[in-house]
């Protein structure tokens, strides 16, 4: 393996010089090194959203960024999101709000995901959210809860759904 760099990045607001391989992943990097572990790795393969940051201003899977490629980069992972140390942003309150976190493990790519759609279409019907989010895989199958977090995301006075049915 070739020797460490020296990346200089921005991280959730905040200037970052990280001392890494060129080819370890974003990923390993987020939450070895900066101890950001809200980032989850599902599939390490680029196939389940999981690990979903934005770079830039672009949804990427950080398990397929070599930390090499981050150099002058602004990376806002779901830590970044909350608006203050205290205070969730619209889209993390009303997964909490709807029980779109089930289990966790894609939660965080789906609301980084569900940010992404809400800055780009600020009122998604049905059909923008499935599209929004397609690149995210929920294995606990419960989509319905996750539809209705984006929703509600959108538009916080939109009564909240109480059914226990998940989508097939």
């Amino acid at each position: 393996m070739s020797n460490k760099i020296t990346i200089n990045c921005i991280v959730n607001r905040e200037p970052q010089s990280l001392e890494a391989y060129p080819i370890e992943r974003l990923l390993d990097v987020l939450r070895d090194q900066l101890h950001l572990t809200g980032t989850k790795e599902g599939c390490g393969e680029g196939e389940c959203g999981a690990c979903t940051v934005m770079l830039d201003g672009q949804i990427v899977n950080s398990c397929l960024v070599p930390v090499a490629q981050v150099e002058n980069s602004e990376i806002t992972t779901i830590e970044g999101l909350a608006l203050e140390k205290d205070r969730l942003d619209a889209v993390q309150q009303a997964f909490i709000d709807c029980g779109g976190a089930q289990c966790g493990i894609c939660t965080p790519g789906m609301v980084m995901a569900a940010n992404d759609l809400l800055k780009r279409n600020p009122n998604p019907t049905e059909a923008d959210i499935r599209v929004g989010l397609a690149g995210n895989l929920c294995r606990c199958t419960g989509y319905m809860k996750i539809f209705e977090s984006v929703v509600r995301a959108f538009s916080p006075t939109q009564p909240q759904r109480h059914e226990d049915t998940e989508m097939d």
